[in-house]
């Protein structure tokens, strides 16, 4: 059965824009970048590209209408799976327009294939800070499938394959360094919860060696940043 246990003493961050750009309140210091913030700024050429690419082939208008009803569709499937993990989903009303039953039903798919395996909930919505350099926020943190687990969920318009989302990987190992940081933990994994707009269902582990190789690659990005 699903348990909540506040073994740590999580504290929300504020957050500011600054030119476009989230901004959190620094425990240790002055303002700091979101993860995103630093993992948009040091994306590469062809990723810049293809969506650029993708913006001319469906047209403006086109591309705005789908990247704002996915990230409404996304913020609302967030809110869903926020209730179920507070214990609360049974009673949460999140809407009755299209794109919240629509999220409604992804949000169910994420809960009948995680519910037995996330094992208890440390926190939801966290706030992570690594000193002086960055900090975000991670939907879920507790244990999964035994282990100590740094969890985040995804929608997406179409299922993805692997390697099309690594900054997924990147956020979750930058989310981990900053909790162990903070908490003296050992967060080793990362699983990415991820539904489809057609409720195809999709989940990403990362873990061990594979952890260390993104906390690498992170640290290459952060390094990258920091030098723009």
């Amino acid at each position: 059965m699903l348990t909540i246990n506040e073994k740590y003493p999580y504290k929300e961050l504020k957050r500011t824009e600054v030119d476009g750009k989230r901004l959190y309140q620094n425990p240790y210091g002055d303002p700091v970048p979101s993860v995103t913030t630093i993992l948009s700024a040091t994306q590469p050429a062809e990723k810049r590209q293809a969506l650029a690419n993708w913006r001319k082939r469906v047209g403006k208008d086109e591309a705005q209408r789908v990247t704002t009803t996915a990230a409404n569709r996304g913020t609302v499937m967030h809110n869903i799976l926020e209730h179920w993990a507070l214990g609360e989903y049974e009673t949460y009303n999140p809407g009755n327009n299209m794109v919240h039953q629509q999220a409604k039903a992804m949000a169910q798919v994420v809960v009948d294939n995680i519910e037995n395996d996330v094992e208890e909930i440390w926190g939801t919505e966290v706030n992570l800070c690594a000193a002086n350099l960055y900090a975000g926020t991670t939907d879920l943190v507790g244990m999964y499938k035994g282990k100590p687990t740094i969890m985040d969920f995804k929608q997406t318009n179409k299922p993805k394959k692997r390697e099309w989302i690594e900054d997924y990987f990147l956020q979750g190992a930058a989310y981990g360094i900053a909790h162990n940081e903070m908490f003296d933990s050992k967060i080793q994994n990362i699983a990415i919860f991820m539904c489809s707009g057609d409720c195809e269902w999709q989940l990403f582990e990362v873990a061990d060696e594979e952890f260390k190789h993104y906390e690498t690659l992170w640290a290459k990005r952060l390094e990258q940043f920091y030098n723009l």
